[in-house]
């Protein structure tokens, strides 16, 4: 890819109004030429949450676009009515659920998106799991502080255990490879999952999520969240699972209910939880998942890799330029 130009935000003559929201790396204006379109159209970014709806709905009322990264900020029904102004909304990827695709059509907000990249929330996945399994954000912070104890902990062996996968998608199905490539059983379920399609990933099947917690020692959760599918775990799937799991979820926090899974470790019903996703983000500073000692968490990182950011934001460059010559690309409530 050609290098962008420097681009340091708004052209005083440009009668439209764009901004780049949660940019919190400070990296949309160097990775993508906006230079392109700024005398058509303002540009600017905020490197920061903007908080509840109320503060969202005052910050955005003046601006004709909106880039929005995934689903850091939602946009419901309510929120679409209070932006007047706003015709254009770019999401990062091709699905977002924070985004009401309805309203926004009613209200003639056009919702286009950019292509996604599977491989880091996969990979992100994995880490946490190592993460996890070898205390290594324990033993690095002692190792930092140059304790007097030099071992601090024993790990949890990959090899021979199995790994339960709840929804075989793309991601799914990349984690377990990972799993078979460590040594460990890989038991797969989901509702559109087959015998013949586990067979054909090398993966034994589960006929229900039931099966799948009975068996595992570790569960990765992959699945989208929906009304079918928000809180599917709880108390009652944590106490049929084998005492002393790992559970790990980089999807969406909703999926887990919180206090159950809070309760699940500190009574020792899992040995830990590997997590980038929760109920609200970011993470409240005085959650107890920031503190919890079984808990490695990570803020949504799964997919802010380089490539990844170098797919999503000149693709919603182009999504502007094609707003703005009259031709709309990748809209996903058309």
């Amino acid at each position: 890819m050609t290098a962008p130009i420097p681009f340091s935000g708004n052209h005083p003559d440009a009668p439209l109004r764009c901004v780049i929201l949660d940019d919190y790396q400070h990296v949309a204006f160097a990775i993508a030429d906006w230079s392109q379109i700024a005398a058509r159209i303002g540009i600017e970014r905020f490197d920061h949450h903007l908080g509840d709806a109320d503060s969202v709905a005052e910050r955005l009322a003046d601006y004709d676009v909106i880039i929005a990264m995934r689903e850091r900020t939602p946009f419901d029904a309510g929120l679409l009515a209070r932006l007047p102004r706003l015709k254009l909304l770019v999401t990062t990827g091709m699905h977002n659920a924070a985004i009401a695709m309805q309203a926004a059509a009613r209200l003639g907000i056009t919702v286009s998106g950019t292509r996604g990249v599977v491989g880091p929330a996969a990979e992100m996945t994995w880490a946490l799991l190592l993460g996890l399994a070898r205390h290594i954000p324990t033993e690095t912070a002692n190792l930092r502080a140059a304790g007097t104890q030099w071992q601090k902990s024993v790990g949890f062996d990959l090899q021979g255990k199995v790994l339960g996968i709840a929804g075989l998608g793309k991601l799914g199905k990349r984690v377990a490879g990972y799993g078979r490539a460590f040594g460990m059983r890989v038991v797969g379920w989901s509702r559109s999952n087959t015998p013949e399609i586990s067979a054909e990933l090398g993966i034994e099947y589960a006929a229900s999520l039931d099966e799948l917690l009975r068996v595992s020692d570790v569960l990765s959760l992959h699945l989208p969240l929906n009304e079918h599918t928000r809180g599917i775990v709880g108390a009652r799937e944590f106490a049929l699972m084998k005492r002393g799991g790992i559970l790990l979820n980089t999807s969406r926090g909703p999926l887990v209910s919180e206090p159950a899974l809070l309760a699940a470790l500190q009574d020792g019903t899992l040995y830990g939880a590997g997590l980038d996703v929760f109920d609200q983000e970011p993470l409240a500073a005085d959650h107890p998942l920031r503190h919890l000692p079984n808990v490695v968490a990570t803020p949504h990182l799964g997919y802010v890799t380089d490539d990844t950011y170098r797919t999503f934001f000149p693709d919603a460059l182009e999504s502007v330029r094609a707003w703005l010559d009259g031709a709309p690309v990748r809209v996903l409530n058309g």
